[in-house]
């Protein structure tokens, strides 16, 4: 098996041309489907259960409800012109204060994805001037369009899909049927 990269490892050149924003946005926008298509496929026990004090498959989702309002302050910024985009908290102090596995996940996820349409609509009205505004990211320290602002959190709520998947796999993937696109070979 694949070990998935840490996050915080990761590196990233952003060199995509704005004619890919519609594309990107478009990866953004289907994230609540794929959630909703994974959680579904479990039971509670197997949404909540942790392995080895990490987190669980609906903290993992919780986790990216919890980075919307981040993603929508930036946005806001970069349609300021605001030089340097907010931090991020690196603690994710919200996701572990939130109690997620305390919620309905059709509670997190009905909200994940108002949010994010939300989100999605704001990005449907940018043109590509405002796709290209840069502003620095603070804990990458370099420049970064609004075009890559999305790809990057694009590329973070697939890193998370892929933590859930593996966690999927490594517990259940031998007694459990899943969608399509979900079944994993062990």
């Amino acid at each position: 098996m694949i070990k998935l990269i840490k996050w915080t490892d990761r590196k990233f050149e952003f060199n995509l041309p704005v004619s890919l924003f519609p594309t990107i946005v478009s990866r953004i926008a289907g994230v609540p489907a794929r959630l909703e298509e994974i959680a579904t496929a479990l039971t509670p026990e197997q949404l909540t259960t942790r392995t080895d004090d990490a987190w669980s498959v609906q903290e993992h989702i919780g986790h990216l409800m919890d980075l919307e309002e981040l993603h929508h302050g930036r946005f806001d910024e970069y349609m300021q012109n605001i030089e340097k985009l907010t931090p991020a908290d690196m603690t994710n102090k919200k996701t572990y204060d939130a109690g997620h596995n305390s919620k309905n996940i059709q509670d997190i996820l009905k909200k994940f994805r108002e949010v994010r349409r939300e989100y999605v609509k704001k990005l449907d009205s940018v043109n590509e001037e405002t796709a290209a505004r840069t502003a620095l990211h603070p804990r990458l320290n370099q420049p970064m369009r609004l075009i890559d602002n999305i790809f990057f959190a694009a590329e973070h709520d697939d890193h998370h899909i892929a933590i859930i998947r593996r966690i999927i796999q490594e517990n259940w993937s031998r007694s459990f049927n899943y969608p399509a696109g979900l079944s994993f070979n062990k």
